[in-house]
């Protein structure tokens, strides 16, 4: 009769803990994880640019916590991304740089829509998220299909490129151009289907609690918009950026005057395009806006508005004159501070009284989103994640907060660090920079030098990595292929426009005999740089506009049998069979 009673009992206990388990599952809140690519902080709450129309970012930010102190991880794609969906800094990954792949620098990471699938949840997603590939393999769901590894949807564009900005020579990313489009957003397509398709999924009643990406594209270059868009920022009224100054980098080490000048601000104003371009990074924003808008209508009308966690991040900043600078790739505050939006509701298991509306100017990086939003749903937290979690500040934006955030440029060693005032800027090579961002947001002056502040750079440095993991370099065949162009005979291969940075491209002779790799100088003449075997390859350092002829080097030796112009990457050259 004892043991009929206990075993009722612990079937009892069993079927309760059952239900309970259920219940608690049933209550686990859904996520909504937002990427705006490329976007800088001119956005209304972050006040980057007083022209910036964001009505959908601001009402977002309205309703939970805004971090006006986040940073990425790395001012690019691919690095900036990789932290974000792995919760790993670059310097512990070794994946710095957009040329890197990020599955054959971690092979076997566990992504975090796979972490969220593996607790039961749905994970689906669209648009760019990561960079360039969907990983089909992390996640249940995806449009465009994930077995494409494409996750673009068609875009229009304009018929002929370039539109606004001539191309300056091979260095120039081919997508630096700009324009309205005459098209309705839904013709237009691209953002619009994205915002269409995480919409429709936030309209239905969902079995399961869902992990929802949306990649949102724009403000991505190349700025093509709708011309509604355009249309909302007169030309004859565009402002310059406010943190431009002529005089910026006279304070500034070498170093840093190499990274700040590229060659696409100089390029920008011979060509009077300055005001046009940034007419398109606001276009390109409020067009974004807008799509974000449908999401979070598609939400606030469905059945899941009370039961869903949103997370807004951008992947990295970006320059548009300051600092001399067009495009990203820099540690400066203008590139590596991004908005940073989290709404939590209440109920959540690691918050449960959620979100009220507030600030916080806390020092964050985009990696804590993975510790965040595990804990948010009382999932356990996983040993790779390597950044704090945001849970803290989310119950109370000013609590103590004894962590900095960390920037990462492509070489190991060259980083900016950011705490709640100041920030503090390393290259490889020991230059420094300090600077005093409550008085000083637009980074104009550079106190490094001044005595009356060594004690915050020494205490700054003391905050820094102490080691720094090697990059782990991409494998040759997933590099991008240079086109072969073959010579009949008599033809002669064009003279080199060597210009630009140098990188590698690596050579493969695919064909039955010995070749020779000859560099075509500027007047046309040839100079001998290696024999490559038959199976062979050769790896060679060079520079965009650079133009290398592969000749006969047995059986008719010298006879030249095609060329490769590089381009404006790391590339593989491969000389057919």
């Amino acid at each position: 009769m004892i043991v009929y009673r206990t075993l009722v009992f612990l079937a009892l206990a069993l079927v309760s803990f059952a239900l309970s388990s259920a219940t608690h599952a049933g209550k686990r809140p859904n996520v909504l994880f937002i990427a705006i690519d490329d976007l800088n902080d001119w956005i209304g709450c972050l006040a980057g640019h007083p022209q910036a129309k964001t009505p959908n970012l601001d009402r977002l930010a309205a309703s939970g916590i805004l971090f006006t102190n986040a940073h990425c991880d790395a001012p690019a794609c691919n690095p900036s991304r990789t932290a974000v969906f792995t919760g790993i800094s670059p310097h512990r990954s070794g994946l710095y740089r957009n040329g890197q792949k990020m599955r054959e620098a971690l092979p076997n990471v566990e992504l975090l829509p796979k972490t969220f699938s593996k607790a039961g949840y749905w994970a689906s997603g669209s648009g760019k998220m990561l960079h360039y590939f969907i990983d089909a393999r992390s996640w249940d769901e995806y449009f465009p299909a994930k077995e494409t590894e494409n996750p673009f949807p068609d875009t229009m564009g304009p018929p002929k490129r370039p539109v606004s900005l001539p191309r300056g020579g091979p260095w120039q990313y081919y997508e630096t151009d700009w324009g309205p489009i005459d098209a309705t957003d839904e013709e237009y397509g691209g953002d619009y289907s994205v915002a269409e398709w995480v919409g429709e999924r936030l309209s239905k009643k969902q079995d399961k609690p869902f992990f929802l990406a949306c990649g949102i594209y724009r403000p991505h270059e190349p700025w093509f918009v709708p011309k509604k868009y355009f249309d909302a920022f007169p030309l004859d009224k565009i402002q310059l950026p406010p943190g431009y100054r002529a005089d910026d980098l006279d304070d500034l080490s070498p170093t840093a005057k190499n990274l700040a000048r590229n060659r696409y601000f100089s390029h920008i104003r011979v060509h009077k395009q300055w005001k046009q371009g940034i007419q398109g990074y606001l276009a390109s924003i409020y067009f974004a806006d807008a799509m974000l808008g449908r999401v979070l209508d598609a939400l606030e009308k469905g059945p899941h508005s009370d039961n869903t966690i949103v997370a807004l991040w951008s992947d990295h900043g970006w320059h548009l004159g300051e600092k001399e600078h067009w495009q990203k790739f820099t540690t400066w505050r203008v590139c590596s501070r991004v908005p940073l939006i989290l709404r939590v509701p209440k109920g959540a298991p690691g918050l449960p009284d959620g979100t009220r509306s507030g600030v916080s100017a806390k020092p964050v990086n985009l990696r804590s989103l993975a510790p965040t939003l595990l804990e948010l749903c009382g999932l356990p937290p996983r040993k790779a994640h390597d950044g704090p979690s945001l849970v803290p500040l989310l119950s109370n934006p000013k609590a103590e907060w004894q962590h900095v955030a960390l920037t990462h440029l492509h070489y190991p060693g060259s980083f900016g660090l950011s705490a709640e005032r100041w920030r503090y800027l390393h290259y490889k090579d020991g230059e420094e920079e300090l600077y005093d961002t409550a008085n000083d947001p637009h980074e104009w002056t550079n106190l490094a030098g001044k005595d009356q502040h060594r004690q915050t750079l020494q205490r700054l440095r003391s905050l820094a990595p102490k080691t720094f993991a090697k990059p782990v370099e991409p494998k040759m065949e997933s590099l991008p292929p240079l086109p072969w162009k073959p010579l009949a005979k008599g033809e002669k291969a064009p003279p080199s426009k060597p210009d630009g940075g140098t990188f590698d491209v690596i050579f493969v002779n695919r064909s039955k005999g010995k070749v020779q790799l000859l560099w075509m100088d500027r007047a046309g003449g040839r100079k001998p740089y290696a024999v490559i075997a038959p199976g062979g390859h050769y790896r060679q350092r060079t520079r965009p506009g650079a133009v290398w002829m592969i000749a006969q080097a047995e059986g008719g030796a010298g006879r030249p049998l095609g060329y490769f112009e590089v381009g404006d990457r790391m590339a593989r050259a491969v000389v057919p069979k």
